[in-house]
């Protein structure tokens, strides 16, 4: 490992950043230095914006992945090159993300999943986790048992994206897939272990394989990656009717607005919505004089 990787990631540490983001941070620069065969510090902006733009085009990058990669090299021409901000933000400008709908399976689509044929049950019982409880795979993966509260019938999501604690609900129907899981499996500390190396969590990258190929099994289309199941948990919820604040908390939202996102994909519950005229009784406008 380089000096400059190493500065970079305990600027990222001290700066309370996830392993996750540490990892997508570093590995962004790293790329950047691949691209050109050259550290990063001796770049100049030009060539910079010049690789963003040719992954852009060449590699189809959406905006959200492309912000990733530009989100960490601000972080590192920021905290490393002690760049100043502006200037920073003027060498690497953000791609504009146009505002689109996240893509959710029905609820008969969900029911096809979970019942594919031959899916084992650790990745059934780690599909049907992160979708009823509405979770970030990097959450789901970092589950420990002790985190399964039964008796409060809640998911204790600890450190999650932000570094925050959360609780969201245990549906009793997953409870019984946990415990058929866990008579099997009789995991211990890390709810999903590795098979390689037990001792560690399952890696997201291992997930997000296990996803894929159920939906291969259940006949289902790819939609995109495994973050597809929270985007549908969030629509059905408030199909189903969970108040908004109530789904912000679950999900573990900073900004109303975010989870709000969610109300333009929930079908059902605008067909059901009833205008306020239709609730008041208008019995007096039939009365004699009432013209």
């Amino acid at each position: 490992m380089t000096k400059l990787r190493q500065r970079y990631i305990d600027e990222l540490e001290l700066r309370g950043f996830s392993p996750g983001t540490i990892d997508n941070y570093v590995r962004s620069v790293a790329n950047l230095a691949r691209y050109y065969h050259t550290p990063p510090n001796q770049l100049s902006d030009e060539e910079i914006k010049a690789y963003l733009l040719h992954r852009l085009r060449e590699n189809n990058w959406s905006p959200s992945t492309a912000n990733v990669a530009v989100s960490g090299l601000r972080q590192f021409y920021l905290l490393v090159e002690e760049r100043s901000f502006d200037e920073v933000e003027k060498a690497i400008p953000r791609v504009n993300r146009s505002i689109r709908r996240p893509e959710v399976y029905s609820t008969d689509q969900i029911e096809l999943l979970l019942q594919a044929p031959k899916v084992n049950l650790k990745h059934r019982a780690l599909i049907m986790t992160t979708y009823s409880a509405g979770l970030r795979i990097s959450e789901t993966c970092r589950l420990k048992t002790e985190d399964i509260l039964s008796s409060r019938m809640q998911i204790h999501i600890v450190q999650g994206k932000g570094r925050k604690d959360r609780y969201t609900v245990l549906s009793e129907r997953l409870l019984g897939e946990l415990r058929d899981y866990w008579r099997v499996y009789r995991p211990e500390g890390w709810l999903f272990p590795s098979t390689t190396y037990p001792d560690r969590p399952i890696t997201t990258s291992s997930a997000c394989r296990a996803f894929k190929r159920a939906l291969r099994l259940a006949g289902l289309p790819v939609r995109g990656g495994i973050h597809i199941l929270r985007h549908s948990f969030a629509t059905h919820a408030l199909e189903q009717g969970m108040d908004l604040t109530v789904l912000q908390r679950i999900l573990g939202h900073n900004s109303l607005k975010t989870t709000a996102g969610y109300l333009h994909v929930s079908n059902v519950r605008m067909a059901s919505a009833q205008s306020p005229l239709d609730l008041i009784g208008l019995e007096s406008a039939n009365e004699p004089g009432s013209e």
